[in-house]
């Protein structure tokens, strides 16, 4: 699975015609992966029983559940690809992670199933015989693999589809391991050593540790992983753009689904503002960062700084001195003083290295100890995004 990173600057309804030209392609792409796995399975199969090779049997084996992935990925897509209602405003686009995990179950459970199979041989073998069509059956199919897997990788990337990628990454590898069956055909053919079973083991292995592997990267999508760097960059740039935005800060990103991603955000305005001004502001940025990300702004927080006291910006400073003097804090942002009421708010990101109650014990000991007159609220803010 890939992140979802920054999507060129697009109208709405440029929007949904790459998300339909997206589904088309991926849909496109797996048809054309299930139609080659299928006529693998059937030769591999053919040349394996006909040669009494496990090794063959159970890379054939491993084209199946390839065919199989690429229908479990269509049915996702169009499931996705169903439109928002009342029980699901957000859309349906986060059943394409609920099929990637029923991908990876079919992965693990047939690498378990080869890896018994094989260590049923390797205690009962049986006589391998390969002919030379049944080794250039082999061969065909290595090429075949490897020209099916550089394709749909290149798919997966150009419509940034995840399942895509993997498939394409998963068939590249394919190959690898083909390429392995065939040597040990070979060698069984010229020295009459068999490897089949031990060969036949290790794919096995492989295709477990892929499954494995393919499940957790889409539990994370579940679960909600830290957001794309570049894409956290990119909003924070078309924001701060906007005049007067001075930051942007606590942005959220919640994924529904690919290329279906919503956000929130606090910016920091002079306390000069007026609340009509304010909403000009936020609307306008809202608009920007979805034409130039395609992510949707559900919320605009906003902090406001001093902008009539040099006083308040000779506290803030030494006030960040004193907070950035700690490892563990982050960034402080959000920074507003009171001189004459002896007030001061701000707000701290803290590191997953100390709890949020200690580190607002100590920054509130540590600022109190500088400013005793003055009343503090410290807001403690979570490193969700860069």
């Amino acid at each position: 699975m890939s992140e979802n990173k920054v999507s060129s600057g697009h109208s709405p309804e440029e929007y949904v015609n790459e998300m339909n030209d997206r589904n088309r392609v991926i849909v496109r792409t797996s048809i054309v992966g299930i139609i080659t796995n299928v006529i693998l399975v059937i030769f591999k199969l053919t040349v394996g029983f006909l040669s009494s090779s496990i090794s063959v049997i159970l890379d054939g084996v491993n084209n199946l559940t390839d065919a199989v992935s690429s229908i479990v990925t269509i049915v996702g897509t169009k499931l996705a690809n169903r439109k928002p209602d009342k029980k699901h405003p957000l859309g349906h686009g986060r059943i394409e992670y609920i099929t990637a995990m029923v991908v990876a179950a079919i992965i693990i459970y047939a690498g378990i199933t080869a890896a018994k199979e094989s260590i049923e041989t390797i205690f009962n073998p049986a006589d391998a015989d390969y002919s030379i069509v049944s080794l250039m059956v082999i061969l065909v199919a290595v090429a075949v693999k490897i020209i099916l897997g550089t394709f749909v990788k290149k798919q997966g990337i150009r419509v940034k589809s995840g399942a895509l990628e993997a498939s394409g990454k998963d068939a590249l590898f394919d190959a690898i391991l083909s390429g392995s069956v065939l040597i040990c055909a070979l060698i069984t053919y010229f020295t009459k050593f068999r490897l089949e079973s031990y060969v036949g083991l290790i794919i096995s292995g492989f295709i477990v540790k892929a499954g494995i592997e393919m499940m957790l990267e889409t539990l994370d999508y579940i679960l909600g992983k830290r957001a794309d760097p570049e894409t956290t960059k990119k909003i924070k740039e078309v924001i701060c753009r906007s005049e007067p935005v001075r930051g942007a800060y606590d942005l959220f990103i919640t994924n529904y689904g690919p290329e279906r991603n919503y956000a929130s955000v606090h910016i920091e305005l002079p306390d000069t503002m007026s609340v009509e001004e304010v909403d000009i502001l936020t609307r306008q940025i809202e608009r920007n960062v979805y034409l130039e990300t395609g992510v949707i702004l559900t919320g605009i927080g906003v902090y406001s700084y001093n902008t009539k006291d040099d006083e308040a910006s000779r506290i803030r400073n030494h006030v960040s001195e004193i907070v950035l003097a700690n490892d563990w804090a982050i960034q402080m942002h959000g920074f507003y003083v009171d001189v004459k009421e002896k007030f001061m708010r701000f707000d701290t990101v803290l590191s997953f290295d100390i709890s949020q109650k200690e580190g607002l014990e100590i920054l509130n000991a540590a600022v109190a100890k500088e400013y005793p007159e003055y009343s503090i609220i410290i807001t403690p803010d979570v490193d969700i995004s860069d």
